[in-house]
């Protein structure tokens, strides 16, 4: 299971954002990152897209911990968020035949 996040702030708060990074404590052994992948555009300012992969019987502590880690942005001018939960196939078809039967 992941959690896409794609967030954007101008150009002039990279300081801040790198100091904010800067107070970030290590992810849990549970959770592996990909990314975070930077983008700049003329429009958007930068944008980052960062994928947090873990399994799915940690859901509860990984989005926790995730949408904790994102508030350390909170209040930084510009900033904006958006994520994603994705389930692998198998964990979606689970999840399908679940609702399929509780109706």
């Amino acid at each position: 299971m992941v959690i896409s996040c794609i967030f954007s702030y101008p150009p002039e708060r990279v300081k801040e954002y790198a100091e904010r990074v800067r107070e970030l404590s290590p992810l849990p052994e549970y959770i592996n990152i990909k990314g975070p992948y930077i983008n700049r555009t003329a429009r958007e300012g930068i944008i980052t897209v960062a994928i947090y992969e873990f399994n799915e019987v940690k859901f509860p502590e990984a989005s926790r911990y995730i949408f904790n880690l994102l508030g350390t942005f909170q209040g930084m001018p510009g900033f904006t968020c958006s994520t994603q939960v994705w389930a692998e196939t198998k964990e979606a078809l689970k999840f399908a035949r679940f609702v399929r039967n509780s109706e």
